[in-house]
């Protein structure tokens, strides 16, 4: 796409993917800095909330990391159904739990979970996130007549880029921000200096960047990947 070819975009996800590969497929340079690392969760309460999965209606998974910790024990049980926040979370917890996940909202945020899921009616559901995660799903569940418990499932740890990546943080022409986290670490790395365009993948991670102490320039209408690259290409449009 010509408007976004030779912009330079830093991505700041805790490794490269689907992101960094359509915004290349749409003419942009990108620079990945990671600002998150992924780590196992503390202790023994996933596994042992796991080896009781069969008691429990559902499960509900937040993201990716999440779906690869209990994939394996949402094979073993299922009668249990399966709820995800983003599509991309729902094909990594289908594929390892061997059958479709019942819900997947058309807003890919936590709240369009809580509202595309059915009436709870006191089903009881595990609900697997990051050890950062606010309680928007957790409290959503419960007001809609879930009886829900939290477990951790793995913790988000802030990276420290190196000399060159933050040279690079500083020339480019846009970063974006897949999660609240991310934001976090760039704030951790640069204090409020960014590029002229901060693009988020949607409300809750645009709040968490301007908690931060960040400008956010952009939020994706679509709230995945493919809003995240469009709104990139789209701001670039605008910018050029």
């Amino acid at each position: 796409m010509t408007p976004a070819r030779r912009r330079r975009v830093i991505t700041t996800r805790d490794e490269p993917g689907e992101l960094d590969r359509r915004l290349i497929e749409a003419g942009v340079e990108v620079i990945h800095v990671p600002l998150i690392e992924i780590a196992d969760a503390d202790g023994a309460d996933l596994a042992e909330a796991l080896a009781r999965l069969d008691s429990f209606a559902w499960l509900v998974v937040t993201s990716r990391h999440g779906a690869r910790r209990v994939g394996v024990a949402a094979a073993a049980a299922p009668h249990v159904r399966l709820a995800c926040v983003g599509t991309r979370t729902a094909t990594e917890l289908a594929n390892l739990a061997g059958r479709d996940v019942d819900v997947t909202p058309a807003r890919q945020t936590g709240t369009g979970l809580v509202t595309a899921m059915p009436e709870g009616h006191g089903a009881r559901v595990l609900l697997a996130q990051a050890d950062l995660a606010d309680d928007t799903v957790s409290t959503g569940l419960a007001g809609r007549g879930y009886s829900v418990t939290t477990v951790v499932a793995y913790r988000t740890l802030i990276r420290k880029p190196t000399r060159l990546e933050r040279e690079a943080m500083a020339s480019a022409d846009a970063v974006t921000f897949a999660s609240g986290s991310s934001a976090v670490g760039w704030a951790a790395a640069m204090g409020d200096t960014t590029p002229p365009l901060v693009i988020t993948i949607g409300p809750t991670t645009a709040e968490a960047a301007r908690r931060s102490g960040l400008q956010v320039t952009h939020v994706a209408a679509d709230h995945s990947v493919e809003g995240l690259v469009a709104e990139v290409v789209r701001a670039f449009s605008l910018d050029s």
